[in-house]
């Protein structure tokens, strides 16, 4: 883990203007099929001797995240006519035009002991102008990686227009051993599955980690005690402590408020499963439903006003919507098959969830009213879906068929296009990605 915060500074370099008479160079995103747009990358220059690895390594990562969401495609060099082999030097945009590169991309890194100074530009080929100013990020040579997806994220959205998410984390449960007898540990890693760090030791079972708004904090179910509780554990320390309940009380499902100060979640006494919600800081309870049906994995809307939960009181397992101070609820799912895990998108208009229906499991996204509901994959087990911290893109994780069958992580674009999975040193289900780092 990163414990050093990278300072990032915006470069006060001569640029031209992001308008052009053709206009700016946009990648305006569609459900439809998009051609990748393509860009060149020579290899950022390294300015000081004993910086050609870190600045190999640094090009390598921001041309692996563009192309990991499928909407870019990198020119290979062997095709470049210039070879732009000076940090600033004039652009001969003829020669980009030519190899039909749309937007170049230049860089330099200068290591000097355990600093590390990373600079680069945007240039739109066509209209031949700087999309914005230079970036220079400062920080410690073992935050490379994270440098990397500061470009790359900055470059995504100046192209875009929406933020970025290669700068983030994900937290999930780590299974290892045969399928009849898995340890599971939380563990977490960059959103790219590098930098993998353990959270917990694999003695109890372990489900459902939730990230905090911050990224600092992580709930967890554990069956530590032979129940399910829920536990709350600090990403940086590793220090943790349980939500309170009451005996013969079992606690599940928790997802974390907006501001990161309250806790949702399912709370089973008896045959009677409701949803509640916790105050971390007074250790308040509050009982948000009350039916004899069974209320759980609830997921609040962003500004915090509503929540999307799953319920079984139509007689299958459906989503509904209601206030977060609690009243009646309202059903939002209605095709064929049952409905579970919703989990609200961070930009506020889409419900993501799992859905299972003739045998087949799939990933589905659904308007907040219930409208254009569209499912983006299928499987023999597809399940607990979580959103990218710019809404674009979700994580999810799918188990194979048998008795060596095992779970993966996978994502897919909100459009339904880009399934790939996030390579894992073992066995992984359970994701929640976690916000942009500071």
């Amino acid at each position: 883990m990163i414990k050093k915060l990278l300072a990032v500074v915006l470069a006060l370099m001569v640029s031209g203007p992001v308008m052009a008479q053709n206009g700016p160079l946009r990648l305006t995103i569609t459900d439809g099929v998009i051609e990748p747009l393509p860009f060149a990358l020579p290899s950022f220059q390294p300015e000081l001797a004993g910086s050609e690895q870190v600045a190999a390594d640094i090009s390598r990562v921001v041309a692996e995240d563009l192309i990991g969401t499928g909407l870019f495609r990198q020119i290979p060099p062997s095709a470049f006519i210039s070879q732009h082999s000076v940090f600033g030097q004039p652009v001969a945009f003829a020669d980009w035009r030519a190899v039909n590169a749309q937007a170049l991309i230049t860089g330099a890194v200068t290591v000097s002991g355990s600093q590390l100074v990373v600079k680069f530009r945007l240039y739109d080929i066509f209209t031949g102008v700087e999309m914005g100013d230079g970036l220079q990020l400062v920080g410690s040579t073992d935050g490379w990686r994270r440098m990397a997806h500061k470009v790359a994220d900055t470059i995504y959205s100046r192209i875009t227009g929406e933020g970025g998410y290669f700068d983030s984390r994900v937290v999930f449960v780590s299974e290892t051993g045969p399928k009849d007898n898995r340890v599971k540990r939380l563990a977490i890693m960059d959103y790219d599955g590098a930098n993998l760090q353990f959270l917990t030791e694999g003695n109890s079972l372990v489900l459902a980690p939730r990230f905090s708004p911050l990224g600092d904090r992580v709930l967890y179910t554990s069956f530590e005690s032979g129940v399910p509780r829920i536990n709350l554990l600090d990403v940086a320390t590793v220090g943790r402590r349980q939500i309170e309940t009451q005996a013969g009380e079992m606690a599940f499902s928790p997802r974390f408020s907006r501001d990161g100060q309250r806790v949702i979640y399912s709370l089973a006494t008896g045959a009677n499963t409701d949803i509640w919600m916790t105050d971390l800081g007074t250790n308040v309870h509050t009982r948000l439903t009350n039916a004899p049906s069974i209320e759980t994995a609830p997921s609040l809307s962003p500004d915090g006003s509503q929540i999307v939960f799953e319920s079984d009181r139509s007689g299958t397992p459906q989503l509904y919507i209601m206030s977060a101070s609690g009243g009646e609820p309202r059903r939002i799912s209605f095709g064929e098959g049952r409905y579970g895990t919703p989990v609200w998108s961070p930009r506020g208009d889409l419900v993501a969830f799992t859905k299972q229906n003739a045998g087949r499991f799939h990933i589905g996204v659904m308007r907040t009213d219930g409208s254009e509901e569209r499912l983006l994959t299928a499987s023999f087990l597809d399940e607990a879906p979580t959103w990218a911290p710019n809404g674009r893109v979700i994580m999810f994780f799918r188990e194979t068929q048998g008795a060596d069958g095992a779970p993966s992580l996978y994502s897919v674009d909100i459009s339904g296009r880009n399934l790939r999975q996030v390579i894992t040193p073992t066995f992984a289900s359970d994701p929640s990605w976690g916000p942009l780092q500071p």
